[in-house]
Order: C-alpha cells, then structure tokens, then sequence
C-alpha cells in the first residue's frame, strides 16, 4: 500500500539529505554568488530596452551550466530535468519557481559568453576559489594533451578543400552553416585516425587540480602549447612531460630561467636507451599517469566528445568541464583534506 502525506516533498529532501546529496555539497563549499558577479563584469547582462521577460539570474544560470557538464547533459536534455529532477531544482534554486530555463535560454546564456569573451574569465574565477580556500598551486606541474572528438562531418571532396582553407561553400545555407564544423581537424595518434580538437592542461601535482587550460584543434602538435599552459605560479619549478614533449632548445630555455624540466627521453634507432634514462622514463611515467587519471575523471564526469561546434564554442565547454571538476576536486579535498601522493 503506498502512504499519501501531505508532507511528501519535505519528507523525500530530508531523505535526500541524509543519504547524500553530492550537489549539496557544491552549494555548501562554493561560492557561486562570486562566480556570478565576476562573470556579470566580463559578459554584462542584457538590457531591458526591448522589453520582454527579465533573464534568469547568472547565478541560477552558472549552477545550470555545472550540473549540465557535471552530467554530460545537452541543452534539451537539462531543460528536462530542470522540470523533472528534484536534486537539480535544488541545487540551481528553482524550487519554488513555476519557470525553469529552457533549452534556448541555456544556448542563449553560452553564446553570450563566447561573444563576451569570457570563456577564460570562467576558469580563473574558479581558479581565485581555490586560491582563497588556500589550495594554491605545489609540487610541481605536469603538462600533457588529449584529444576532444567533435562531432564528424559529411563532406564532398569540393567542400573538403573550401572548408580546408578556413572558408564555407557558398552554396550552403545558413541553417547548414550552423550545422557544420569547419575548424575542427583530422590528426593520428597510435595509428588511430581522431576528428575534433585538443585539449592542453598542467595540473599541480599537490593538489591534483587543473591549473592552465588551452584548446586547439587536435592536428596542432602537443609542443605547440607547452608553453602556454606552464603555470608560473606552482610554487616549485618542476616540470614533468611525456615524449611527446622533447625539444632540446626550449628546453635549454627553461632551464636557463631556473624550470627543472623532467621530459621522457626517446630511444633511437640502433642507440637504446641507457638502464638510467629507462628509470628515469618510469619515474616521470608514474608521476605523470596522475593527468590521464584527471583525463579519466573528465570523461566519467560528462563524457568526452564534444556536441557543440566550432573553436570557441569547443573552447568554452572545455573550459567550463575544467572548471567543473575542479570545483568537485575542491568539495573532495575540503571533505577529506589534501592526501600525500
């Protein structure tokens, strides 16, 4: 026999609580009333001139967006659950609300963003979180890449070579453009053909958090941003990196301003590598494993391809995945402290 009460939805958030309710842990050790203001200041929002129904608030609006990568959830997909789900409701504050962002308010939101320019402004806000909450950067940094896959595309020869010149046939119509990825590129790994983009990160190796996010088609090589991702702010100057990382100038260049730079080294054809530089090699190798164990996360996390289209529309969901398991990371630490490696 099922019991009616009247007191039904109280009594099933109290039973909520009490197994665990990990988004309530969120709300509990993050601000996200700081996280709204500092992306109101980078991408204001729009005026009332036109009329129309006021916005949602960007907080209520930024707690979408993390539960939406938390959850690898499309735009369609989080509007339904914004109905449905009561932890959802809970933790994005719409629980007694008759109105709940649809999927066009959600698209409308991001594109804001992306046109703002703020998508980086997203991760260094939640950057300054973990700073303040006093899990600054330690123990070195380990820098590697890993490939986004995007959504493939289905073009004919002609419009393989316009779309390889970063341009569009001009034959395809407006609702087709939208639909088309024409930045996103072909590129091999293992022998293993991947279309989309790349994803470059150093993560502190005290803390386990990503620290420096970068994103670029999957055809640029690895090297290319090892520099732009290096987080001068780790409080030691270790670096570590896998093989495909070797550059003998710019590593002589770091180490000229004081980096102590722990790469693989590559064995050659007739010239093996020594028993020490194999130890070597294990040593950085095991140090390393740790960013394909956060690479992990990322996908358990949300799923790893992309659904959206286009570089900056790839850069911002990649930024805000980033941003989103840091944040988890945090709640993590602060529950059960920061374990020794």
């Amino acid at each position: 026999m099922i019991k009616v009460s009247l007191f039904a939805e109280q009594e099933r958030e109290t039973k909520l609580d009490k197994i665990g309710d990990a988004l309530g842990k969120l709300s509990a050790h993050v601000d996200f009333a700081a996280l709204a203001a500092e992306i109101d200041e980078a991408a204001p929002r729009p005026g009332r001139e036109r009329g129309g129904r006021p916005p949602f608030p960007t907080e209520l609006m930024v707690r979408a967006l993390v539960v939406q990568q938390l959850y690898n959830l499309s735009d369609e997909q989080m509007e339904f659950q914004l109905l449905d789900r009561l932890s959802f409701q809970r933790f994005v504050g719409l629980r007694q609300s008759s109105q709940a962002p649809d999927r066009t308010t959600i698209w409308t939101f991001k594109e804001r963003l992306i046109k703002a320019g703020a998508t980086e402004r997203i991760f260094e806000a939640v950057s300054r979180q973990l700073d303040r909450q006093g899990y600054i950067a330690r123990g070195g940094q380990m820098i590697d890449a890993s490939i986004v896959p995007a959504p493939k595309q289905k073009l004919t020869r002609d419009e393989k070579e316009i779309v390889q010149q970063d341009a569009m046939p001009a034959e395809w119509s407006p609702s087709k453009r939208r639909q088309k990825d024409v930045q996103a590129r072909w590129t091999k790994k293992h022998g293993k053909s991947y279309f989309g983009y790349k994803l470059s990160t150093s993560v502190d190796k005290r803390h386990k958090l990503i620290r420096r996010v970068q994103v670029s088609t999957a055809s640029e090589h690895d090297t290319l941003h090892f520099e732009g991702v290096l987080d001068a702010g780790n409080t030691s100057r270790d670096v570590y990196a896998d093989k495909g990382y070797v550059d003998g100038e710019r590593e002589q260049r770091l180490k000229a301003q004081g980096w102590r730079m722990h790469i693989q080294r590559k064995g050659q054809a007739g010239k093996p590598l020594s028993d020490c530089q194999e130890r070597r090699n294990r040593r950085i190798a095991k140090t390393r494993a740790r960013v394909e164990h956060i690479y992990a996360s990322l996908e358990q996390m949300g799923g790893k391809a992309l659904r959206s289209i286009g570089l900056d529309r790839a850069t911002l969901h990649l930024h805000w995945k980033a941003a989103t398991y840091n944040l988890r990371r945090l709640c993590t630490l602060m529950e059960v402290g920061p374990q020794p490696f």
